[in-house]
């Protein structure tokens, strides 16, 4: 069970100072009241942390194409070449999806 203080203490702590809680640490508070508690009973259960965690209709592969796309396609086109995806070899060695880079090895056509 999480609480909205556990829930928040992890990104945020107040310090001596006493200045105003930021505006993010309000609507985060908010958020997990009116989103994350969906029993309303003032923590995250078990299954209400799972759907934060792994939301059910969240598609993972499609979520690591998109970021391996965004972070390799120098030239903003949509498109990986050749030599983009060698440029960025180190995203793609970092990726579940190309097997931490294996997929890469394997496949000559590259």
């Amino acid at each position: 069970m999480v609480s909205v203080d556990e829930y928040i203490s992890d990104m945020y702590a107040p310090d001596a100072t006493g200045d105003q809680v930021p505006d993010w640490v309000i609507r985060e508070k908010d958020q997990f009241r009116e989103i994350r508690d969906k029993n309303k009973d003032g923590v995250m259960d078990r299954d209400e942390i799972r759907e934060w965690i792994i939301p059910p209709d969240y598609d993972h592969s499609e979520a690591e194409a998109k970021h391996l796309i965004r972070e390799a396609d120098t030239n903003q086109d949509s498109k990986l070449t050749k030599a983009e995806i060698l440029d960025s070899y180190d995203v793609f060695v970092g990726s579940q999806a190309t097997d931490f880079g294996d997929a890469l090895l394997r496949h000559e056509e590259f």
